[in-house]
């Protein structure tokens, strides 16, 4: 009789197996799919770089340009290093991970583009697999910010802020650019929601005057 009874368990134990791995698969696609087209963008950013830094030789020292050009690929090898190094089991402290991240991303995007940065973030503790999917989100929306909200890049600025409350973490990237289009369109949202999904975070935009907000709310798991 027990190995009657134990046939339908089994056959449910697998269908939660298989819909396991069905999640993970569906998981890992995004986060690749996010990969493909962070770098694409950040690749056509450097591109852009290089023919304005170059095209301006002429008339300047080439080995600055040279110096610059350098520190910026460099600055993009720490960036996409600390995105894809997501396979630590353990849990990551917050503060320095996203300081980090925030440097990068400032040094290989925004600074060449005249824009600033800030940053205030909050310790604490993310278990890995959290921890890298927020920073892919946060990453994908700085980067979006720069391509598009500073048509005029007179006191361009982005504002980033990550802190703890009431059991879960907040993400907020703010800019003080023109505000002409959603924070949430297009293929980069599309995989930005998908990866909000995957770690129970909600994404919230908001557009005016004084330019584009868009908030991250994540859950904390212990």
């Amino acid at each position: 009789m027990s190995g009657i009874g134990a046939r339908p368990n089994d056959h449910v134990a697998r269908l939660q197996f298989v819909a396991s791995l069905d999640d993970q698969s569906h998981d890992w696609e995004l986060v690749l799919r996010e990969s493909h087209h962070r770098m694409k963008n950040t690749l056509t950013m450097l591109g852009a770089s290089v023919r304005r830094d170059f095209t301006c030789a002429a008339t300047r020292d080439m080995s600055l340009a040279v110096d610059r050009l350098e520190r910026r690929i460099v600055a993009f090898g720490r960036l996409y290093q600390l995105l894809s190094d997501s396979h630590d089991p353990s849990a990551v402290a917050v503060e320095p991970f996203f300081e980090n991240l925030c440097g990068a991303l400032s040094e290989a995007v925004l600074e060449p583009a005249g824009i600033r940065c800030e940053a205030a973030i909050e310790s604490g503790r993310l278990p890995a697999a959290q921890c890298h999917r927020l920073a892919l989100m946060l990453t994908e929306l700085v980067t979006n910010a720069a391509k598009h909200a500073f048509p005029n890049k007179s006191g361009a600025l982005i504002r980033i802020e990550l802190r703890s409350h009431d059991g879960a973490w907040i993400c907020t990237v703010a800019d003080n650019g023109v505000g002409a289009t959603g924070p949430l369109q297009g293929t980069g949202s599309r995989i930005l929601e998908g990866i909000a999904r995957s770690i129970d975070a909600r994404l919230h935009g908001e557009v005016g005057q004084g330019g584009t907000r868009v908030t991250i709310v994540m859950p904390a798991i212990a």
